[in-house]
């Protein structure tokens, strides 16, 4: 009399044991553990000692400040131009007709709207040739005075 066995096909057997040989379950939990660890302490280094800017040659373009203090921040140089057209708007609106007329930042800049009265027509002489001239009138307008601060006058002399 013969038995009834369930057997799997020997097709399916070879495959489950190549799948086990292949890659083991736990060893890539292993590794997958350790790897994530040491990547998060790379960007906790670099956050926690910020670049060192040099001094700068000559004057810089905007675009160039925008590339320095996004390589110094680490942010996207797209994030720091918007930042900085944004700061530009807030001053636009401190500054403008009607507003305060008056922008401070943070102990470097003093920025004031100051308005400047109206000059009549009046004679003068050329200091040239010593003829006697007449100066044009101006009418009244409205100026922008930048002052240094303390923390920017105290830049200047290191």
């Amino acid at each position: 009399m013969a038995t009834k066995t369930k057997s799997k096909p020997a097709a399916k057997k070879a495959v489950k044991k190549v799948a086990k040989k292949a890659a083991p379950k736990k060893a890539v939990k292993k590794v997958a553990k350790k790897a994530a660890p040491k990547k998060a302490v790379k960007k906790v280094a670099k956050k926690a000692a910020p670049k060192a800017i040099s001094p700068a040659k000559k004057a810089m373009t905007k675009s160039q400040v925008v590339a320095l203090i996004a390589d110094h921040v680490e942010l996207a140089k797209k994030q720091v131009g918007n930042v900085i057209d944004a700061l530009e708007h807030v001053i636009a609106a401190h500054v403008k007709k009607g507003a305060v007329g008056q922008f401070k930042l943070n102990g470097l800049l003093n920025i004031k709207a100051v308005k400047k009265p109206a000059r009549k027509a009046r004679k003068g002489v050329n200091p040239f040739t010593g003829q006697e001239i007449m100066i044009k009138a101006k009418p009244a307008y409205r100026s922008i005075r930048v002052t240094a601060l303390k923390r920017l006058k105290e830049m200047a002399e290191k």
